[in-house]
């Protein structure tokens, strides 16, 4: 291990934890000018990008927020400091990138005005890439909808101890209006604003709702995040284009919509974004990892069906965001490449599956009803583009390939193959986590999760893709994934009930993948909450 990290960040990197989260509790004043708490995001060796938001009851002049970096919680020893000023233009968010850090260290961070403190968070900065880590844990997480429940799946992960970061893999949020998607016809609790997010003043209100729940400020206070969206941080099923969520005219031009959109996702997430916008990046830990996050959202080709999803001419990532994912996949040096990737890459052949499953797996991923072997919104409606993928991979003799997979609110383990790799040589592994509140299955269905028709399905798609190791159907929670020089393994957790705040979460499944081999293999449970 490099003497280049500090003690406490060895003992996060060796997963040995520490004892309890070291967020403060904010006083009744911190909580009533710094509402939406504190967050930290995309950490480099000298480097992390930290946020938060002024409340104000409503826009007025603008406003000077310091901010502090210590070693301690108790901020005796102020490592940095500065200023940043805010307003209406950017609806009062707050973000200072901080660089001139050591690298692999543990750091304390608050703002404050007027004399007046935020909660305190934890943040950590990526070890130097050339510091030989050989262990690091991170919670992955997407598809958080407000209505369907509450965020359980943040404060579980919150209260580990053990976490390096946290990777979301997109639909942070939901656009729709209140009651257009809720918890199996239930709405748990009502979004604002009320109708369909269209305008600036839109979307940063749902955002801003987004911030105020406990769990997930107790996340973001806890650890870094490295994220990327999916199609609901602006509509449903987006393309370059239009998206399936939105009406020409009716709902105004596209283009404005996402131009307010990402705005307000630049002002309201802890994230760094290139000039021209683009929030693809990769960032690295040590010999240990390479994270790719990418974007399949913004420069993608219309969805199609039949024979287009075969079309040379049709993209999913666009031509430089492509030979970007590429150029960084076969010329990295570091043990493990991960891809940060938002819909699912592996094959998912339906043709087989009966009609009763056809109806909320269509609802899910866009299958179409005559049962075609299509999944249209992700990789397998642009099989151009990922044969193009793997078939690099396997040209570069490219290994230790894992994909971070959300979006499709259930938990699979998959080796991703082509017709050309076959099913004894996969070219990488894929660990798909479940929603942390949005429908699934037995949602759709109307059954109890667990039930007969849902572990039918789940026997249903394994026979029909030997490829699908595992996937479970219906349950609501988180991954953990543990990262070592030797394997990657994903743990599955789910909640009892995503309607309950305070709600149990059990170890569902593990599953592993070793150096040198994309084959994936079955893990019994892991010791304590490792």
């Amino acid at each position: 291990m490099s003497s280049g990290i500090d003690r406490r960040s060895l003992l996060l990197l060796a997963g040995a934890g520490v004892a309890g989260a070291a967020v403060s509790s904010p006083a009744a004043a911190a909580t009533t000018v710094f509402q939406h708490g504190v967050a930290s995001g995309d950490p480099t060796p000298g480097g992390i990008l930290l946020w938060t938001r002024v409340t104000v009851e409503s826009p007025g002049p603008a406003a000077t927020v310091q901010w502090q970096i210590a070693a301690d919680a108790s901020f005796s020893a102020v490592i940095r400091s500065g200023a940043v000023l805010t307003g209406p233009e950017r609806d009062y968010t707050v973000k200072a990138d901080v660089d001139g850090l050591a690298a692999g260290t543990t750091y304390w961070y608050r703002f404050g005005l007027g004399g007046t403190w935020s909660p305190t968070g934890r943040t950590m900065t990526a070890p130097a890439a050339s510091d030989a880590i050989t262990r690091l844990r991170m919670g992955v997480v997407s598809c958080a909808n407000w209505e369907a429940g509450y965020f359980a799946a943040y404060r579980h992960l919150a209260a580990r101890g053990d976490l390096n970061l946290v990777v979301h893999l997109g639909d942070y949020l939901y656009e729709y209006g209140s009651g257009e998607f809720d918890a199996g016809g239930t709405v748990v609790r009502a979004t604002k604003p009320a109708g369909e997010t269209l305008t600036l003043a839109d979307y940063r209100t749902r955002h801003a709702q987004y911030k105020t729940d406990p769990d997930l400020q107790a996340l973001h206070a806890s650890v870094p995040w490295i994220i990327t969206w999916d199609d609901h941080e602006v509509a449903n099923d987006m393309w370059s284009g239009g998206a399936e969520n939105h009406t020409p005219g009716a709902e105004g031009d596209f283009a404005a919509r996402v131009a307010a959109a990402r705005q307000a996702y630049a002002e309201w997430m802890p994230v760094r974004l290139a000039e021209d916008g683009h929030i693809y990046r990769r960032l690295r830990y040590g010999t240990l990892l390479e994270l790719s996050m990418l974007d399949l959202r913004t420069y993608r080709s219309v969805q199609t069906s039949g024979a287009g999803a075969d079309d040379e001419d049709r993209t999913i990532t666009g031509a430089a965001q492509m030979s970007w994912l590429l150029d960084g996949l076969t010329t990295s040096t570091a043990a493990w490449k991960l891809v940060g990737n938002p819909v699912m890459i592996s094959r998912l052949d339906v043709g087989a599956l009966p009609a009763w499953l056809l109806g909320p797996l269509g609802e899910l991923i866009g299958v179409p009803s005559n049962g075609l072997v299509l999944n249209a919104d992700q990789w397998d409606g642009y099989n151009a583009d990922r044969e193009r993928l793997v078939d690099t991979l396997r040209a570069h003799r490219t290994r230790d390939v894992v994909f971070l997979t959300g979006d499709i609110h259930t938990s699979w383990a998959s080796e991703l193959t082509t017709r050309d790799t076959g099913p004894a040589t996969p070219a990488a592994a894929e660990f798909v986590v479940p929603s942390v509140t949005s429908d699934n299955i037995n949602d759709f269905l109307g059954t109890s999760p667990g039930g007969p028709l849902s572990v039918l399905a789940a026997s249903l798609i394994r026979a029909t893709n030997p490829h699908v190791k595992w996937v479970e159907t219906d349950g609501h929670g988180f991954g953990v994934l543990e990262v070592t020089t030797t394997r990657c393994r994903m743990d599955w957790y789910h909640l009892a009930d995503r309607t309950k705040r305070d709600t149990s979460a059990r170890w569902v499944q593990g599953w592993s993948v070793g150096r040198g081999s994309s084959k994936i293999r079955k893990e019994s449970a892991p010791s304590g909450n490792a």
